[in-house]
């Protein structure tokens, strides 16, 4: 196979222009393109002139000569293959239990049931269908169920965003492609296999994680719906077993699942989990994480700013990506950016509120949205205690839901620089999933970080017009942009507490969905590694 890089066409191209395009770049007769793969392809909207940018690998006919004629874009391909190691020796005494249903846990559980390990997995929330219906009552109402809702529940967090499958992750072993494999197994379209910024909608996302969820079962695994882990049994500095609350048992007992491979893909916001395993002295250390506000513009705005005012209609809702450092040094930036989405009342803890972003798969909402945050450390939320940030987040949640009154609180950025609640609003409407009340969002912050937001939102006007207009709606807060605790490991991906596996986004190894789907994979390589298949034992 051969691979063409920087293969540049019109947006407006069809299916043939593009094989055309092949053809000339390669200087080969039309009969001679055998097949061909598309691996990336990517927008460039430079000087707004607007071109699709592909890597795709071709098969032709007499590749030698081929190679050695074409100009310097042409390469042999070089693909990484993921491979899933070989079963090790050791006899499993008990099958594997994973805690969360997120991408971690599913990914985990779904590897480690196609390699015959017959995994139980444990989720405090309730499957997507019905979580679901959970968070729009919710969203409708008011009445928030702690036990499932925008952040726990079949699929994670990442179920209620904008489903970005993008990430930075260093990756020699294919693990990306992998798990974007798998996501078109399990009905996801396949154009999120060469997408730049593939994503998944809301909406996509549900059928999806289910359909994972029912090969796991298909493959001889459990999934326990509303149950919630409560403690561990610990014994000579390894892990025998855990104990849950079932949300159908009405005697309020705990359960007893025996255990010696214990996988934590508990999410980022299981704070109760992470008070528990700090009770059991589970090595953990408190960690950076980020937090603001929700800013919105118009879509419209933003597509013109990125594409020109003159762009074809083919082309999806634009994203952005802008950062900048203040004065004093502190960076301020975007993050999960949501193209025609929604900001969404993701709160988990009565009379405490967050928000976050989502978007449906067509992302034809009017607004854009996305998180303007500012990261802070331990030194920023102070104290030693390894939990300091999560009681940080607390904080910040409780005086945002004082604010709203359970609403979500919403001020013009106009009233947020004079440090007054809004009256009125003004040409953006807020898209909203749950309600809101005009307040003064910047009373929820401390002083250095609302000015810090004020001095990087204006900042940002100078990359993107228009992003500071005084009508442009803040809310808040956003601050469950990732764990704000590591669970440490070690080489071979287990805590000091042997058996206990931290893994995902919760225990402090990813950043989103593809990321926590990925190290799910590395955990299910480490358990299959050592040990036997549970059906090679039975």
């Amino acid at each position: 196979m051969l691979r063409i890089q920087q293969l540049k066409v019109p947006v407006q191209h069809t299916g043939q222009e593009l094989e055309d395009k092949m053809i000339k770049t390669l200087r080969i007769r039309p009969g001679d393109l055998l097949r061909y793969e598309i691996i990336k392809r990517s927008l460039d909207a430079r000087r707004k002139k607007l071109e699709y940018v592909y890597v795709i690998d071709v098969e032709v006919k007499k590749e030698q000569a081929v190679l050695k004629q074409c100009p310097a874009q042409i390469s042999r391909a070089a693909r990484v293959r993921y491979e899933f190691p070989h079963p090790g020796k050791e006899k499993l005494l008990h099958r594997p239990v994973i805690i969360g249903t997120g991408p971690a846990g599913l990914f985990c559980g779904l590897m480690l049931a196609r390699a015959g390990y017959a995994p139980i997995l444990l989720e405090r929330g309730q499957c997507a269908a019905e979580r679901a219906g959970a968070v729009e009552r919710f969203w409708r109402l008011g009445i928030l169920d702690p036990q499932s809702n925008v952040q726990f529940g079949e699929g994670g967090a990442g179920t209620f965003s904008d489903g970005k499958l993008n990430t930075l992750v260093k990756d020699p072993a294919g693990r990306n492609r992998k798990v974007l494999k798998l996501f078109v197994e399990a009905g996801a379209p396949e154009e999120i296999l060469y997408e730049k910024t593939p994503h998944l909608g809301t909406d996509l996302l549900i059928g999806i994680v289910s359909h994972i969820r029912e090969e796991i079962q298909s493959l001889g695994g459990e999934v326990r719906f509303g149950c919630h882990m409560t403690d561990l049994k610990l014994e000579k500095g390894a892990v025998r077993g855990v104990f849950y609350r079932s949300r159908s048992d009405t005697d309020g007992q705990d359960r007893f699942l025996e255990t010696d491979q214990l996988v934590l893909a508990i999410g980022h916001s299981a704070r109760d989990t992470f008070a528990m395993l700090k009770e059991r002295n589970v090595p953990m250390q408190a960690k950076a994480f980020a937090v603001g506000v929700r800013i919105e513009h118009l879509q419209e705005m933003i597509n013109q700013n990125q594409y020109g005012k003159e762009y074809p209609d083919i082309l999806p809702a634009a994203s952005y990506k802008v950062t900048r450092k203040t004065e004093c040094g502190r960076g301020v930036y975007s993050f999960c950016m949501c193209p025609g989405g929604y900001v969404v009342n993701a709160s988990s803890e009565k009379g405490a509120l967050a928000v976050n972003g989502m978007s449906y798969q067509a992302r034809d909402g009017r607004n854009a949205n996305s998180a303007m945050i500012v990261t802070v450390t331990p030194e920023d939320y102070g104290g030693t205690d390894v939990l300091a940030g999560v009681e940080f987040q607390r904080k910040l949640e409780r005086a945002a839901y004082r604010l709203g009154g359970g609403k979500i609180p919403v001020q013009l950025f106009r009233d947020f620089c004079q440090n007054t609640s809004s009256s009125a609003l003004g040409d953006i409407e807020p898209s909203v999933r749950g309600t809101y009340i005009l307040s003064n969002v910047r009373e929820i912050f401390p002083q250095e970080l609302s000015s810090a937001l004020e001095e990087g939102i204006r900042g940002c006007d100078f990359l993107i017009p228009g992003f500071a207009r005084e009508d442009t709606v803040l809310s808040g807060v956003e601050s469950r942009t990732s764990s704000p605790v590591r669970i440490l490991r070690n080489d071979m991906l287990e805590s000091e507490i042997a058996g206990l596996y931290p893994c995902g986004e919760g225990a402090g190894y990813a950043g989103g969905i593809t990321s926590a789907a990925m190290d799910g994979l590395k955990i299910a390589e480490a358990i299959a590694k050592k040990y036997a298949p549970w059906y090679d034992n039975s």
